[in-house]
């Protein structure tokens, strides 16, 4: 074998070697990219995180610092309970629970047959007030009549009375004659007065009265009428004002209906509201007017604009059956609340319904107002 020289030159270990492909172009950029990398990272920590901290900082001052909110709210509207204004059996009922009504519109009917035999009963007493008013004009010129015939009498008896005394004076009468003709006398002047106190009273029961012009006996027979006719009317059963029918269950038919009784109610749907019930400690920025927003437990995601309409006059616990006794050894101090009444700005997007749970943030920050 032939050894290796130990002299041999590099360059044939040179030749030997292989040699190394360059960096492709592909390679080249994503090594300046790497080194691009850092700076743009360091130019978000320095400028997005200072943009994160204050926009946090602001919505945390607008949602806490500036408002105070509730979840102790429901929403309210007005309700009118309906009742019969006279009493009978339910013959017809013309609306069901849930139903929107009209102002005016027919809920149910009272059977008016004993209402009607009232009228009829009224309109035969104006009648008989009539006749009775026609037998008094006749009475009194009756007594018109007898004044005159009475006045005859005494004249009569006037004279026969003076032509018994003139016999008397020469004596060719009796005693008991003369006596009898003064008696007489006496007698149809009696006649006269009982005549003309008949023709008072019979002008004193034609007079009118003063107020109305008409005869007392015939207005109040006419104010009966009146009367059951209005009672007749009052068995349809109207909707007062526009509404939904809630708890109309009660209605059946062939049922007795006791005046006065509740027996359906009317929502207003159409303006609603709600009743927020804040702390006495919430309300020391809390403005008639300011901003407010409401949201639903029913309805997630639905927010509501709004503004405080009313704050109330009273804690709720004022206007309890039962207020508190805080003059007591046993007191102890319990925050209050205060009703809150919350108009809504726009017609919210989903159907509301008395009692609704509800959540209420009103914005007091600057006493900001609804509107400006």
């Amino acid at each position: 074998m032939d050894q290796l020289s130990p002299t041999r030159p590099a360059a044939d270990d040179a030749k030997a070697a292989p040699k190394a492909d360059p960096l492709p172009p592909a390679s080249a950029a994503t090594a300046t990219e790497q080194k691009e990398a850092p700076k743009w990272r360091t130019r978000l920590l320095m400028f997005g995180l200072p943009a994160i901290l204050i926009a946090a900082g602001g919505y945390y001052w607008l949602t806490s610092g500036g408002s105070v909110s509730t979840d102790n709210a429901y929403v309210q509207m007005d309700k009118v309970s309906v009742a019969a204004e006279v009493g009978g059996r339910i013959t017809e009922v013309a609306v069901r629970d849930g139903q929107q009504v009209a102002a005016g519109q027919l809920l149910f009917r009272i059977d008016g047959e004993p209402y009607a035999l009232n009228v009829a009963q009224a309109t035969a007493a104006i009648d008989a007030a009539q006749v009775e008013v026609g037998n008094l004009s006749a009475s009194a010129n009756t007594s018109s009549v007898d004044i005159a015939a009475a006045r005859e009498d005494v004249a009569f008896a006037q004279v026969n009375f003076e032509r018994q005394a003139a016999l008397m004076e020469k004596g060719f009468t009796t005693k008991a004659a003369y006596d009898a003709s003064r008696h007489a006398v006496a007698q149809a002047r009696e006649r006269v007065r009982q005549a003309e106190a008949a023709a008072v009273e019979a002008r004193t029961k034609l007079a009118a009265g003063p107020a109305s012009g008409v005869n007392p006996q015939v207005e109040a027979a006419r104010v009966q009428r009146s009367q059951a006719q209005v009672n007749l009317a009052r068995t349809t059963v109207r909707a007062p004002s526009a509404g939904r029918v809630a708890q109309s269950d009660r209605l059946q038919i062939g049922q007795m209906m006791v005046a006065g009784l509740p027996a359906v109610t009317l929502v207003d749907t159409a303006h609603p509201w709600v009743e927020a019930n804040f702390k006495e400690t919430d309300l020391a920025n809390m403005r008639v007017g300011q901003r407010a927003e409401v949201t639903f437990d029913a309805y997630p995601g639905l927010k509501v604009r709004g503004h405080v309409l009313t704050i109330g006059a009273g804690t709720g616990s004022e206007f309890s059956v039962l207020p508190a006794q805080n003059a007591t050894g046993n007191w102890v101090k319990v925050t209050q609340r205060v009703p809150v009444r919350i108009a809504f700005d726009e017609k919210p997007a989903r159907e509301m319904i008395a009692g609704l749970s509800a959540e209420v943030r009103v914005f007091t920050s600057g006493g900001a107002v609804a509107g400006e």
